[in-house]
């Protein structure tokens, strides 16, 4: 009877981490396809590797996937057909009465900082980690975790604010 529940104790602690590394790769992917992808390709190398199963390796994993993606796709160009490059941008308001920020404003807000900024805000806001343990994480130092963080947080809340003051003035 223990050894059925320590199982089912494991299987629960293993989809609860395969959950994490997916809004990981989220975070940096900004696309759901392209996050399954590199979760699967570096849960598979985790495996492969007989490493062991902790948020620290598949985060490591997930990023270097993510990070290897990236470079390939500036060498060659692709363009999506699912999408007309000609389409308008939704003018809806940044902010309603109340102040309340538009999920599709704040969608786009992040689709403006690099993949670098949504990684660490991530872990930060997101997963809950300390600036020294994103620093272990990403390898830089916790300073330098907490410069990037202080600067993105600016920059969001700077777009953000011009995105209102424009629905204000119009």
């Amino acid at each position: 009877m223990k050894r059925r529940k320590r199982n089912l104790d494991k299987l629960g602690d293993l989809e609860a981490l395969l959950h994490r590394g997916f809004r990981y790769a989220l975070a940096l992917t900004h696309d759901r396809a392209a996050a399954d992808d590199v979760l699967q390709d570096a849960w598979v190398a985790v495996l492969n590797a007989d490493s062991p199963r902790s948020p620290g390796v598949l985060f490591r994993a997930i990023r270097t996937r993510f990070i290897d993606r990236y470079r390939r796709s500036r060498l060659v160009v692709m363009t999506s057909l699912d999408t007309d490059i000609n389409d308008p941008v939704d003018p809806r308001a940044a902010a309603d009465i109340n102040g309340v920020i538009a999920y599709d404003q704040l969608e786009r807000a992040l689709g403006i900082i690099r993949a670098e900024e949504r990684e660490l805000l991530f872990l930060s806001a997101v997963e809950g980690y300390t600036a020294d343990e994103i620093g272990q994480l990403t390898d830089r130092t916790s300073g330098a975790v907490r410069v990037l963080l202080h600067r993105v947080r600016r920059k969001l809340q700077g777009h953000l604010e011009s995105q209102a003051d424009e629905v204000v003035s119009a």
